[in-house]
């Protein structure tokens, strides 16, 4: 087997955003683009040398072709055993439970998540650690500042490997492991809830509705919710994963899930519903006629967790993204476990699931997971739900219902202007930054102006720093608003806009989202000035 060594040159847009570097799928054609970035990986990680690799993705356009690439090159780059799922199909919370299982030196997980795919799509690749989780801050930036200064990649010439049988096959000195990428993660699963509770609830006549998006999560679901768990075939739809996920764009979200949240709105629609993203992690909660928000999912699924097995012996703690609302943070108190704050990233959640400071953790842009992987995971999500539900024998509006009751209820919206202009967008936050000091100890809205920072964050575990992570105003009441410019798009800028109210009185816990935000709604627009400076007249998507 004869190693190349290719001449090349850097590439200057390779620096990650906040889950790996993700591209429109033409620009990751450009010869030795992909080459490139795999090449700075396994430079700046030697532990991959005479190591195990796992790699898969959620087979969007070009993750076939991206995977024959990785293989060759980490046969050149000295990887002694190289685990590919069956077919280059591997969910990302899947990846991260392989990873842990069979204690390998990291994985390379190809996806753009929840961004469209196809030849016009994204598409996307991230480093995980052995620890089955994102790589760190430290790691990435030195993997984009090797990228910058690249000047050859290592790569092997051979015939395209079968990705299609599992089983050993050799190329070179590399092992390479084509293994089932569903059995584990189902069993996993199995080990984790209550199996036959909720069989016993799908069996009595229950209905449920599970929108796969035409994305990873549609063998997943086939496994677990319809040949473990008994439900029926049109229980799950758009289950078979297409390279551009049917045109649509894989976002469980009440926009991009439509077709669903229309069925489950609907005159004797199912009793519960969800949906699952382009990789599996992130996961959207319905029931009938109810939208369960992402922040009340964390803290409703934490309240509850003695009601599953793996949990039943109580939870160490709680971790949620810094835009995620505070609902997660009453039943901490309640609980008398920790409660961390974190920027949005999965990856700042693994020093404090490493170190058992935290079971749960979650973030408003539904994701949500605990500690069985490092990673958001979306059928858990769904699994906890159903596990909650058959042990309650509740519907989802009453279990949402009865949490408000207990804990109060707090009102959250998120606002996004996607693919606005870059200049625009920083535009918008530095004019909202630049009124900060004004703002401070400002009346405004029947309360006073408690915080209005650039959040910072310090992590507990290893004390490292992370700094600009979003604008915050916060008032003495415990309304918030939070403006952050998302780092998963590919196109222009995401602009995110979070507000919440917190609401304890009975009376008021009825009320409209958008009509109980109204106030917060119009002081975010007036101070951003985001309609005038961005010339949008509403945002693109409201959740």
């Amino acid at each position: 087997m004869e190693i190349k060594t290719i001449t090349t040159q850097p590439f200057d847009d390779q620096r990650p955003g906040t889950s790996g570097l993700r591209k429109k799928v033409a620009q990751m054609q450009q010869p030795n683009y992909l080459e490139n970035y795999v090449q700075s990986i396994f430079e700046i990680l030697p532990e991959l040398v005479g190591g195990a690799l796992i790699v898969g993705g959620d087979g969007r356009f070009y993750n076939d072709i991206a995977i024959q690439t990785i293989v060759r090159m980490a046969a050149a780059n000295g990887v002694k055993r190289l685990m590919v799922g069956q077919n280059g199909i591997l969910s990302t919370p899947a990846a991260s439970a392989v990873i842990r299982k069979f204690e390998a030196e990291g994985g390379l997980i190809l996806s753009a998540s929840h961004n469209p795919a196809g030849p016009d799509g994204d598409f996307g690749i991230k480093f995980n650690g052995h620890h089955g989780g994102p790589a760190s801050e430290t790691i990435t930036e030195a993997i984009y500042k090797f990228s910058q200064s690249i000047s050859s990649y290592k790569i092997v010439e051979s015939h395209d490997i079968d990705l299609s049988t599992t089983g050993s096959q050799q190329l070179g000195e590399m092992e390479i492991i084509i293994f089932d990428p569903i059995t584990d993660y189902a069993d996993l699963m199995e080990s984790i809830f209550d199996f036959d509770a909720i069989k016993a609830w799908i069996t009595k006549g229950h209905s449920l509705r599970f929108d796969a998006m035409h994305a990873v999560t549609g063998p997943y679901a086939t496994e677990i919710l319809q040949k473990r768990l008994g439900a029926p075939a049109d229980a799950i739809i758009n289950g078979t994963p297409l390279s551009d996920f049917g045109g649509g764009h894989p976002d469980p979200n009440l926009v991009h899930a439509k077709v669903l949240v229309d069925e489950l709105y609907s005159d004797g629609g199912p009793d519960f519903g969800a949906a699952s993203d382009g990789d599996g992690d992130r996961n959207m909660i319905l029931g009938n006629h109810f939208f369960v928000t992402p922040s009340d999912s964390l803290a409703i699924i934490a309240a509850n967790a003695q009601l599953i097995p793996r949990y039943k012996s109580g939870i160490n703690g709680i971790a949620r993204s810094m835009p995620t609302s505070s609902a997660a943070d009453r039943v901490a108190e309640k609980l008398g476990i920790e409660m961390h704050e974190t920027p949005t990233g999965w990856k700042f959640f693994g020093n404090l699931l490493d170190a058992g400071r935290v079971t749960f953790c979650g973030e408003e842009s539904f994701g949500t997971s605990s500690d069985h992987v490092r990673e958001k995971d979306g059928i858990w999500a769904v699994l906890c739900w159903l596990n909650i539900i058959a042990a309650r024998n509740e519907s989802v509006a009453q279990i949402v219902e009865s949490h408000w009751q207990e804990y109060g209820r707090t009102y959250y919206t998120r606002h996004d202007y996607e693919e606005i202009d870059l200049e625009s967008a920083k535009g918008v936050m530095a004019h909202i930054e630049s009124q900060f000091e004004a703002l401070r100890g400002e009346a405004r809205l029947g309360s006073k102006v408690k915080t209005a920072d650039n959040f910072s964050y310090s992590d507990p575990v290893d004390g490292s720093q992370s700094h600009n992570q979003g604008l915050r105003i916060i008032l003495e009441n415990g309304s918030r608003v939070v403006f952050r410019l998302s780092g998963t798009g590919t196109v222009g800028a995401t602009l995110r806009i979070y507000i919440e109210k917190y609401e304890s009185r009975l009376e008021k816990l009825g009320e409209e989202t958008q009509i109980a935000l109204s106030e917060l709604i119009n002081f975010a627009e007036q101070i951003s000035e985001i309609k005038q400076r961005t010339g949008r007249d509403a945002p693109s998507v409201i959740t």
